[in-house]
């Protein structure tokens, strides 16, 4: 797919939001969205999706099916979990048997089980974020658009979210994703493009620069603020648990930067100290917010 000279703005005379964009990606590849809030890059994803149309340019070899996440699930709708997914998995073109088939794997899969009765307004944020994944998933998506898929997730979903990533590349899909909170560390095969005044550019990494994983243990009620503090220093939180093992922990080396991170900070349990393993260092990225994580 290829999107040729994108020009986009929301008004006849309002300010251009993207401005000449051109950028290809092919079978298998998977391209991070990076930026400031405000800069276009959910307005890139969705041209990208078919959402929305550019004013100038166009978008080529689109693949036919689609997989579309916005970052806010449109949940104000009168269906329940069922009902509307296997409406949308018969949108997609899947017979009725295989519709039902689709809904209760991916139901199954993303934890919505308990669900599937109940009306799509009564769900949580994240729950209704797991609606949406599984009804971009319904039928295997030639391109999957996630925008800033994380949010709101529990941290079982969070780790699940790279799996179908690999599973629409396996399948020599694309999958085009923003992340402004470093979740997609943990797919450092994929590019990362850079949005800025309403351009892009590819970023390209550093050979020369070495990552080490250093992990501290710190008390349970120290964990918030360790966290903030290593953030604000610039470094990237990969994974915070509370283990009452961890309590007396023995030195070790540093090892080199695992490829599955990620981390955002969990509630600890009471009386317990929490592992911290933050990368360091971490180069300074001009555009993208210093934050990370999740939580296991």
């Amino acid at each position: 797919m290829r999107l040729e000279n994108v020009w986009l703005r929301y008004h006849r005379r309002g300010p251009w939001v993207l401005q000449g964009i051109d950028v290809r990606i092919g079978p298998g590849e998977a391209a991070i969205v990076l930026g400031r809030n405000g800069v276009g890059k959910s307005t890139l994803l969705q041209v990208a999706a078919g959402v929305l149309r550019p004013g100038r340019g166009r978008v080529t070899d689109r693949p036919a099916r689609v997989g579309w996440v916005p970052e806010r699930f449109p949940a104000d709708q009168p269906f329940t979990v069922t009902r509307y997914l296997t409406g949308m998995a018969r949108v997609a073109g899947l017979g009725r048997a295989a519709a039902d088939e689709a809904v209760t794997f991916w139901t199954d899969r993303l934890g919505l089980s308990g669900f599937r009765s109940v009306r799509l307004p009564e769900l949580s944020k994240g729950t209704a974020q797991k609606v949406g994944l599984a009804q971009a998933m319904l039928r295997p998506p030639g391109l999957l658009v996630l925008d800033e898929p994380w949010e709101g997730l529990d941290a079982t979903t969070r780790e699940l979210v790279p799996e179908l990533i690999a599973d629409v590349l396996a399948a020599d899909g694309s999958v085009l994703i923003s992340d402004h909170r470093g979740e997609t560390v943990r797919l450092p095969a994929a590019r990362r493009w850079l949005v800025a005044d309403g351009s892009l550019s590819e970023e390209t990494s550093s050979t020369d620069e070495t990552i080490a994983v250093v992990e501290v243990a710190v008390p349970a009620a120290r964990v918030a603020g360790t966290v903030a503090r290593l953030r604000a220093e610039g470094h990237q939180v990969l994974r915070v648990r509370s283990d009452a093992s961890t309590a007396a922990p023995q030195a070790r080396p540093a090892e080199p930067l695992r490829s599955a991170g990620a981390a955002r900070p969990a509630e600890p349990s009471p009386g317990a100290a929490g592992e911290l393993a933050a990368v360091q260092p971490e180069a300074a990225d001009p555009v993208v917010e210093p934050t990370a994580g999740e939580t296991r």
